[in-house]
């Protein structure tokens, strides 16, 4: 009996010996850092993420999540609690993504700040500030990957149109039309060996048309300069251009004069002429109608009123 009471005793020392190690490790392993509370918000889903989950800011561990819940006041947002060191320098402009530990899948607050607004963001308990959560790398690597998916099966879509029978013919007529035209290409050097062959010859024609060009060029120069010569000549005072004007002019004078004195002559002439014509054409007219007054002379005048032989009517 007196075994037996000595056994308990045994068994119930150990167990308040174990009780009492589990509370002094407790005791000594708890937080004593008065941390700065936080709320950070997303729609964004936050799988592998735990209470007590490691908080870091650029890679430093610098906190731990507090807790996980959803926002009663807006439907879908996720609210997380962290506590963060106070010599933490959290901005206006510090933002938070989730990382992932190796394979394990397990996820911590990674934080990080882009410098738009160095401003110092002030929490405390009773109105914790919020940080924003944005995607992180394998969930734009999610996002992305449906675009390309669904790029990828448009792609695979137009691959298999592209090869449809129809289509086929029409690739295997371009290649051989492409082969056509390889051929056709390296026949070409051989049809150009000729041209190629005369070009020396061409070059030395040219060099021998450039060289008549030249002297061309020298003579019309020299024509240029006799003409310029000859112009200035015919343009100096005295020369031949001046002569010419003072002629044109003299001849201008005389054509006035025999517009102004001669033409006037001439058409008093004219009408007497016009005159002489028109007595003429009666003198011919009144002979043809009565031609013995060549012989008889001109017929008496019938007498008029109040003469010898007039017969009243």
């Amino acid at each position: 009996m007196e075994n037996k009471s000595h056994a308990l005793l045994a068994g119930l020392f150990t167990v308040a010996l174990l009780i009492a190690a589990v509370f002094f490790a407790l005791w000594f392993n708890r937080d004593r850092v008065n941390r700065v509370p936080y709320e950070m918000v997303t729609r964004l889903p936050v799988s592998g993420l735990n209470p007590q989950a490691t908080v870091r800011y650029r890679g430093l561990g610098v906190g731990k999540v507090d807790s996980i819940g959803f926002n009663p006041q807006h439907a879908g947002e996720i609210l997380v609690r962290i506590s963060v060191d106070p010599q933490t320098p959290i901005t206006q402009s510090t933002f938070g993504t989730l990382g992932y530990q190796g394979v394990t899948g397990i996820a911590f607050v990674q934080l990080d700040d882009d410098g738009s607004k160095p401003a110092l963001l002030a929490s405390d308990p009773s109105h914790p500030a919020r940080i924003e959560i944005r995607p992180s790398i394998l969930d734009n690597i999610q996002t992305r990957s449906a675009a390309i998916l669904q790029q990828t099966e448009a792609l695979t879509a137009n691959f298999n149109a592209l090869l449809a029978p129809a289509n086929q013919q029409k690739i295997v007529g371009a290649i051989d039309h492409i082969g056509s035209a390889a051929a056709a290409l390296e026949a070409l050097p051989k049809q150009l060996e000729p041209t190629l062959e005369k070009l020396p010859a061409l070059a030395d024609n040219a060099q021998q048309t450039l060289a008549s060009v030249s002297a061309l060029s020298r003579d019309a120069g020299a024509l240029a300069a006799d003409l310029t010569k000859t112009s200035r000549q015919l343009q100096a005072p005295g020369g031949a251009l001046t002569r010419i004007t003072d002629t044109a002019d003299h001849y201008s004078a005389i054509a006035d004069s025999i517009e102004r004195d001669a033409l006037p002559r001439i058409n008093a002439l004219a009408n007497e002429a016009r005159s002489s014509m028109q007595a003429i054409n009666r003198n011919i007219e009144k002979l043809g109608e009565n031609p013995q007054s060549i012989l008889l002379g001109a017929p008496d005048l019938p007498p008029g009123p109040g003469e010898p032989g007039f017969g009243g009517r």
